[in-house]
């Protein structure tokens, strides 16, 4: 992760700063106008929350998705004893992690900072999630997230515990979702997130944030994704192509536990890129274990350094901002770490 001069923390984070670019089923026309409907109602009114029966119901038919894509993953793993030995240490790992889990599931369906299922584009799973400050005086910047899931489970609300803490900050996160194999392929998933980019560069000011002040972040199987997406704008700008968007929106790009040599490349042709290696840590532990352990989260830190570089009052307020509360036990968190298939 590509961050202010001077970080000397050695998990493998990437970022680049961006310059300006050098080098089936479909909805009907009725489920289309009632999309279009509640997105703008989300834009006019955006302090209007849905009755209680609306959230309990979006919330039994997101845990139903939830349940399909875990099914959906144990079927292209197979059934062999390493796999269920897999899945048996997901699930012990899951129990373990429960009590935060809920609490940061209450929050995503019950927040009012919480914007869930804005529709972007034409494709089912064409929906991102906003997570929004308390402080709405000033335009915020903004983090566009691509959730990770071994290109098969990935789910927007994977972000909900980086976008809490985020938004803890005074900055904007939108976890944007995408099509996940079989539903697509790799290049569906890129033109899904590019997509999604589109709609927050275009967009964002209406929900408070600002689009000169993009940051774009990916973890995971997201982080590749998130990094062809910002490689395949580039090559249309260079080919005259016509776009929705520009990489030079982008103030920069943060790869979360993927490719580290990503970071090779770019230095290679000339960008500016950085990598920051997090020692003793595993592929969750800054994603997960980290943030549900409360007090200082060394990636969040990070993360807020680079984006309120330029704004001294952010950083200002982040030096006597509160640390967040522990929502799992430590005993809960080292066995969960012990026995994590990832």
């Amino acid at each position: 992760m590509a961050e202010a001069a001077g970080d000397r923390r050695p998990a493998a984070v990437e970022d680049a700063n961006i310059e300006k670019p050098l080098l089936r089923w479909s909805p009907s026309s009725n489920m289309r106008r009632r999309a279009s409907g509640d997105l703008s109602l989300g834009l006019s009114c955006p302090s209007r929350r849905p009755s209680f029966r609306r959230d309990v119901g979006h919330a039994a038919a997101e845990t139903y998705r939830i349940t399909r894509l875990a099914l959906t993953l144990l079927q292209y793993l197979g059934v062999g004893y390493r796999w269920m030995t897999k899945f048996l240490a997901l699930a012990c790992y899951a129990i373990l992690l429960m009590p935060g889990f809920l609490q940061v599931g209450y929050y995503y369906f019950f927040s009012t900072q919480v914007r869930r299922s804005i529709v972007y584009g034409e494709q089912p799973r064409n929906r991102l999630d906003l997570y929004l400050p308390k402080d709405s005086n000033e335009p915020k910047p903004v983090v566009a997230f691509v959730t990770g899931g071994a290109w098969i489970i990935g789910y927007k609300a994977w972000g909900a515990l980086l976008g809490r803490r985020l938004a803890e900050r005074d900055i904007i996160v939108a976890c944007i979702d995408y099509r996940n194999f079989p539903q697509g392929t790799i290049s569906d998933m890129i033109t899904d997130a590019s997509e999604g980019i589109s709609f927050i560069c275009n967009n964002i000011a209406s929900y408070g944030g600002d689009p000169h002040r993009v940051y774009l972040m990916g973890q995971s199987a997201g982080a590749h994704i998130a990094a062809c997406t910002l490689l395949e704008q580039a090559i249309k700008e260079a080919a005259g192509e016509s776009i929705t968007w520009s990489v030079s929106q982008i103030k920069a790009y943060v790869g979360l536990s993927g490719g580290k040599d990503f970071v090779d490349a770019l230095q290679t042709v000339g960008a500016k890129a950085k990598l920051v290696l997090y020692e003793g840590k595993t592929h969750t532990d800054l994603f997960i274990q980290d943030p549900l352990r409360g007090g200082r989260d060394q990636l969040l830190e990070d993360l807020v350094a680079v984006i309120h570089a330029s704004d001294a009052s952010a950083l200002a307020k982040d030096a006597v901002a509160p640390r967040a509360g522990q929502l799992v036990f430590e005993w809960q968190l080292k066995m969960a770490r012990q026995i994590s298939p990832f």
